[in-house]
């Protein structure tokens, strides 16, 4: 390739070769291109000089970066804007420059490596042709009503013209990502090779570029076209939505609407009002929240500092197949790519593993997420036993048995006899302080604590937990396989429940306390689903299970104290066998059909239906309320490390509603001093103890949100 001609740009360069132009991104001092606001001024200038200077067959544009085509818009430009009108003009300008490309005239090509998603898509959308590589590092999508907002370059518009309505509808709602063979069957892109032939397939398609400009439509397509078939499918469409989303998140409507209206009165006006949303949903609180979710998550990984993990380069071991054990060892084969051995008493304890993680790994495959190359490559990474064999090499060795502490220090025994003096001790427990099953150990250096949540494949948190003397090396480690796991893991304090099972101990009390004074199950359920929760506190108590519950709460109440008491009705029901979920028995009843509200609950813990009905809001502040004052006892005992810490892990471990921010951001929108007021007037008995630090704060004025940094 003769770049004589070429002149650099600050994060675009133009070449030309023979007959064909290329322009690479490669934004500096980014490990990732994003798209900045200067893109703006930089692409103008480019596609000027290929206006004046037109290759004879067409453009290509591709990344310099290793793993990554555009991973969408630099975020933190979003909190520069003064006003919804600046940022509505920007995204105009934004939408003026990607019409200068989608109106070239010769082909463009956009050949797709890594990430693409969000602003990158868009700016991919407006080429003629995409060929992206097969690579399981591609992905493509639109995952803007993550943060709050709707895609603003163009992607409501181009999006359903090119793959049809119904796809383009699940892309947008659902902030899907597509892989490259998915992304091929919907039309998306028009090949897919692989990645050391991206370029030169990409070259080829420039020159025959006629030969997939041709797309066969389907019947559903074809109908679409028609207003009023296209007018009940986004009716449809967002009454699926909302029923999930609770009209908490006015992207979704905003994206509905601006579909609607670009395909009925064209692309322009569509992005009107495109621009018109965006610029009103950067300013709205849920946006804000999501938007502080995505800056926490990402400073939590500049302070944990991770060191990348070779993908084949750990051994990991797993004690126990039970359904802990089996969802650690199906998101480290699957994410983690590693080795791992897992070890049970018995062999049906292994089998039980193995099947549960194959069972996830078909779903996969039933929805063409994985091949079936990639669902026996993935369990070939499986071995198993029924003895410590074949640990002789582990590098980290996960223990997942029973809430049992002489149980767990065994465990250490027995694994640092059949290991190596380097290998890790990780232990999964809920509850139980890590200092006391490192007592066991001869080398305590190497136990640290991880603490999953299940189901273990689902839920993205993971606590860790150092005790006095895990060493740094010992915490890089276990670092560094959660992420690669594809956890996000918060670093918390050796203390009984930890942080997460702490708050959520509290929230489920209230939920109980509802219960006893007569509120029907799904009454509580239905008030905090509708509050924003993805499930209601009684539906997560099935989930959790009983038994696992009642095991946790004496370690609180002894070490934390009688604010962790629980109604004793809940060992009544562990004595008729109903435990939750896994036996299909909770406070609702499980089968085939799903779950239904069992009414023989209420006589079984002498529980009358009260004349009395709780309000929902009241019944929201009974549960919610606790969870507050607990959090801020968490933060004030330095059980997190910070505020923002203590918001990611309860979005993502209990489902705190994201949009709120977490409870330290709620409690700061809405003010220390009315929420004190508030656990008053509900004679939250509490607060004195629990909440000194929320208290002070209420009389000062003073907020959180300077811990969120």
């Amino acid at each position: 390739m003769n770049d004589a001609a070429g002149v650099p740009q600050s994060g675009f360069e133009l070449t030309y070769d023979e007959d064909i132009a290329w322009l690479a991104i490669d934004i500096p001092g980014e490990s990732v291109n994003i798209l900045k606001a200067s893109f703006i001024e930089e692409l103008s200038t480019v596609f000027a000089r290929l206006r004046s200077q037109p290759p004879a067959s067409g453009l290509v544009i591709y990344s310099k970066k290793p793993d990554n085509f555009i991973a969408g818009a630099d975020i933190g430009m979003f909190d520069q804007f003064h006003s919804a009108q600046e940022a509505r003009q920007l995204v105009q300008q934004g939408q003026e420059i990607f019409t200068q490309l989608a109106e070239l005239p010769f082909p463009v090509i956009a050949a797709i490596h890594g990430a693409c998603l969000g602003g990158g898509l868009e700016l991919a959308l407006a080429c003629d042709l995409r060929v992206c590589s097969d690579d399981p590092k591609t992905c493509l999508g639109l995952p803007e009503l993550q943060l709050g907002i709707l895609p603003g370059l163009g992607g409501t518009q181009r999006l359903p013209r090119l793959i049809g309505l119904l796809p383009a509808l699940d892309m947008m709602l659902t902030s899907k990502k597509l892989r490259p063979k998915k992304a091929l069957k919907l039309h998306l892109v028009d090949a897919c090779v692989h990645q050391d032939g991206l370029l030169d397939v990409a070259r080829k398609m420039v020159r025959v570029h006629q030969a997939f400009s041709f797309r066969k439509k389907s019947l559903l397509q074809r109908l679409s076209e028609f207003r009023p078939v296209r007018h009940l499918i986004i009716r449809q469409a967002l009454a699926k939505a909302q029923a999930k989303a609770r009209h908490h998140y006015p992207a979704v409507d905003a994206v509905l609407d601006v579909i609607q209206l670009g395909l009925d009165e064209g692309m322009i006006p569509g992005q009107l009002q495109e621009a018109q949303w965006f610029g009103q949903l950067v300013f709205s609180p849920q946006s804000c929240a999501l938007r502080a979710v995505f800056f926490g998550t990402n400073r939590l990984k500049r302070e944990l500092k991770p060191e990348k993990v070779v993908p084949g380069s750990l051994r990991v071991a797993i004690l126990g197949g039970g359904l802990m054990g089996a969802g650690i060892g199906c998101v480290t084969v699957e994410k983690a790519r590693q080795q791992v051995r897992v070890k049970d008493i018995s062999h049906q304890g292994v089998l039980h593993a193995f099947r549960y993680i194959d069972q996830v790994l078909r779903k996969k495959l039933r929805r063409r997420i994985i091949s079936p190359a990639e669902l026996r490559a993935t369990m070939a990474r499986l071995s198993g036993s029924i003895d410590y064999s074949g640990l002789e090499k582990t590098d980290i060795v996960i223990e997942a048995v029973f809430e049992d502490l002489s149980l767990k220090q065994e465990s250490v025994q027995q694994t640092e006899v059949s290991t190596n003096p380097e290998t890790v001790f990780a232990t999964n427990t809920s509850s139980l302080p890590i200092h006391q099953i490192a007592q066991a150990a001869e080398r305590p250096e190497n136990v640290v604590g991880l603490h999953y949540f299940s189901p273990v494949e689902k839920m993205p948190l993971v606590e860790i937990i150092p005790h006095a003397r895990t060493s740094a090396q010992t915490l890089s480690r276990v670092i560094s396989l959660a992420y690669a796991q594809g956890k996000t893991p918060i670093v918390v304090k050796d203390s009984a429940g930890f942080y997460v099972n702490r708050i959520l101990a509290r929230y489920i009390n209230g939920a109980l306390q509802c219960l006893a004074e007569g509120v029907p199950v799904e009454t509580i359920d239905q008030a905090l689903v509708e509050f924003g929760f993805p499930v209601g506190p009684m539906t997560l108590l099935d989930e959790v299970g009983f038994d696992v519950a009642m095991k946790i709460s004496p370690v609180l109440i002894q070490e934390l104290g009688d604010r962790f008491t629980s109604p004793d009705f809940l060992s009544r029901l562990t004595g008729h066998q109903r435990k939750g979920r896994k036996s299909g028995q909770g406070f609702y009843r499980y089968n085939r059909r799903g779950k239904q509200p069992d009414p023989t609950i209420y006589p079984l813990l002498n529980i009358g239906q009260s004349s009395h009905r709780l309000e929902p809001d009241e019944i929201v502040m009974r549960c919610l309320l606790p969870m507050l004052s607990e959090a801020v006892q968490c933060l004030e005992e330095s059980v997190i490390r910070s505020a923002g810490d203590g918001d990611i892990g309860a979005i993502f471990g209990i489902g705190f509603p994201p949009f709120l921010g977490g409870p330290f951001r709620y409690i700061d929108d809405i003010g220390a001093e009315k929420i004190a007021v508030q656990m008053e007037r509900l004679s939250v008995n509490d607060l004195h103890q629990t909440s000194q630090r929320l208290k002070a704060m209420a009389q000062a004025g003073e907020r959180f949100d300077k811990n969120f940094e």
